[in-house]
Formats: structure tokens, sequence, C-alpha cells
């Protein structure tokens, strides 16, 4: 049973088939959590506040999804099947299926919040991890796959734009105080190589964050995972999109708290929510017009 909310919804008054979900912004730790690592090395592992930078998207006919819960209890961007067996105390009854993030530890369940440093200092039982499944992992699949279905079966397309941060790269924040060009972008988009979301898209928002002043990449080093994959059908009208925001532009990682710019970088992802939603009214007048 669940004590308390897993997720919050923000909707529009006057929707558009554009849902933003932020899967790992959540910062409500659960009670039965037990982890034995320094709190504040979990926190770090947190997309931070990525909710409140896209909170805006109902004022422009967008849908925002957001987990409460924090990712490293349990990881609603990963197959439910992709269980490391090394964090668990016994067989997994049903079949799994882990992939290079569980064998790194960072898989359904994490096993490591840093290199060299574990979550847990045990082995968890089947039965706990069952429970985040039920209580947690599949209600937000099942809320944001509802989302998605109720725009595409009222509008015959929908745009899923799945919201993330990404650790700044080494020395950038530096580079970014002195103006000079940083190592990683600032925005990296994900398509899964152009299959996830119409391309055209994809191509929209890298011009228009470019437009913004922002250096932009596709689908490197971040190609969206599985939030992206399970809920796109470009061949239906089903688009997906991943959006890594580099914490380097409005997050101080060694303190832990918002940067100076960080009202700025907000105010640029609230004009980032205006395009989208240009972008979806303009596609739908093109359909309407056909």
């Amino acid at each position: 049973m669940i004590n308390a909310k897993i997720t919050s919804l923000h909707r529009p008054e006057s929707p558009l088939p554009l849902v933003f979900d932020s899967p790992h912004s959540g910062r409500h730790y659960p009670d039965d959590f037990g982890f034995s690592c320094d709190f504040k090395a979990l926190q770090k592992a947190e997309d931070n506040y990525v909710d409140d930078l896209f909170e805006m998207a109902p004022d422009y006919g967008g849908t925002l999804l957001c987990a409460l819960f924090p990712r490293t209890y349990i990881d609603v961007n990963r197959a439910a099947d992709d269980i490391d067996p090394d964090v668990l105390s016994e067989d997994w009854p049903f079949e799994t299926n882990p992939s290079d993030r569980s064998h790194a530890g960072i898989g359904l369940i994490r096993r490591v919040v840093k290199p060299g440093m574990t979550v847990y200092n045990r082995k968890l039982y089947i039965k706990e991890v069952q429970q985040r499944i039920e209580n947690y992992y599949k209600p937000y699949h099942d809320e944001l796959a509802g989302l998605i279905e109720d725009s595409h079966y009222k509008f015959g397309q929908s745009w899923h734009i799945n919201c993330h941060s990404m650790p700044q790269g080494r020395g950038m924040a530096r580079s970014l105080a002195r103006g000079a060009a940083s190592r990683m972008p600032d925005f990296v988009l994900g398509d899964r190589d152009g299959t996830s979301c119409d391309i055209a898209f994809t191509h929209a928002l890298r011009d228009f964050l470019k437009g913004q002043g922002y250096r932009v990449s596709i689908n490197n080093p971040y190609r969206g995972v599985e939030l992206v994959r399970r809920y796109a059908d470009p061949a239906t009208g089903r688009h997906s999109i991943q959006i890594e925001i580099n914490k380097a532009l409005y997050w101080d990682e060694e303190k832990n708290v918002n940067s100076s710019n960080y009202n700025a970088l907000k105010s640029d992802i609230e004009k980032l929510i205006k395009y989208c939603a240009d972008c979806v009214l303009a596609n739908l007048s093109d359909m309407a017009a056909d």
C-alpha cells in the first residue's frame, strides 16, 4: 500500500496532444527505501528541478507528468525486466534481461550511486523489488501511456517530450563562466537514431535551441531509453523524443543548489515549450487542410 502520491499531474485547460514527463526529478524518498549510502550522493542522482523547469507546460496546452519518487528507488526509464542479479538476495522467479546499464549498477533497481559507492549494504528480497514495480513503476507507466493514448485518440497524433538533465562535463562550469566553448553540449535530443520521432520535429527543436545560443547534439551521447522507446511509433503518429539539459546551465553540483543562471534557463525552457506547442498546432493545421 502506498501512503503518498507517487506522481504529480498538471493538465491544461485546453490540451494539445503534447505530453511532457519528468521521470527522474522526484525528491520524495519512500520510508522503505533502506539505502545505506550518503544521502547527498543520492540527491546528486536526481534530475534536479527538471519538474520545475517545465512547470509552464500547461500554460501552452501541454500536459506535465512528474514522478515524485527518486530514480534511485526504482527507475521508470528502464525496462521492467532490466534487473541486475547482483542486487538480489535470491533468484528472480521470472525471466530477466539485464542491459549494460544493469551490469554497470544503474538498471531498474540501482546497485551503485556512483563508482565505488553502493546504494545498499545488503541485497534486496524479491518481494521488495516486486512491491516497487507494482506500486511505483507500473502506475507511472500506466498514467503516461493513458495520457499519450488519449491525446492520440482525440487528435490522431501525439507528441511526447521526455525531460531529463545530465551531469556537466569536466570543467564545464569553468568553461561557461569564461564564455568559452564547452566539451559537452548544452542540450542533447534523443530520438533513438530517428526511429522514435519525426525527424523534422527533432531538427526543428535543435534549430530553435541553437537559435537561442545553445550547443545542441542529437543522439550523442544520449539517444533515449525505455520511455521514448515504449511510447513511440511515428508511423502511426506517436512521436517521442528525449531532451537532456546540461546541469552546468542551472545547477551547482558541488553545493546541490540552483545556480545564478536558473531563472534565465527557466525562461528559455518556457520559450522551448511554447515552440513545441506552436509546432504541434502547425502540424494539426496541416492535417486539417489535407
